[in-house]
């Protein structure tokens, strides 16, 4: 890219995605991505195509009509936001968590973070076949989001975490 074409505008979203890419959530969600690439075919790719998928505009979630039943890459997708969110719990508190997701086949459902006997985190799902953020760092202001509301649950019952 030309340094005398971008604009301040384009630079300033150019940093803000570059420090999204950096954050510790979106770290650990690239992780995951690849370690399910047994084969090596995304060895290539850049950590912004492969969250690509993660990110669906207001226009192009406005596309996606009201009903309609998710398909298996995004109810993937909706497991792979969840289990990076379970990764960076482990991450800050030493505690595994879990992530149980149960969707009905119309994209409505639940998703649970256990550790231990405690449910640390709790979200009703819906709309999954519209699932996805706005931009990069709208995904890890909302992964970090439900990490940090996970933390605060560990911390104000430790006893039931460690059981």
């Amino acid at each position: 890219m030309n340094p005398e074409s971008s604009s301040p505008s384009t630079a300033a979203a150019e940093d803000l995605t570059k420090a999204a890419l950096a954050s510790p959530f979106v770290k650990a969600l690239i992780r995951l991505i690849r370690a399910e690439d047994s084969y090596g075919a995304w060895d290539k790719k850049s950590d912004a195509l492969l969250l690509a998928e993660f990110i669906l505009d207001k226009e192009a979630r406005r596309a996606i009509p009201i009903m309609g039943d998710p398909s298996p890459d995004i109810l993937h997708r909706v497991e792979q936001f969840y289990k990076a969110v379970a990764l960076r719990i482990e991450e800050r508190t030493g505690l595994m968590a879990s992530p149980m997701m149960k969707m009905s086949h119309e994209g409505f459902g639940r998703v649970i973070l256990t550790t231990g006997k405690l449910v640390a985190y709790a979200k009703s799902l819906r709309d999954a076949h519209r699932f996805g953020f706005d931009s990069l760092e709208a995904l890890n202001r909302e992964g970090e989001k439900a990490v940090e509301a996970a933390t605060r649950t560990i911390v104000a019952f430790p006893t039931v975490a460690k059981a």
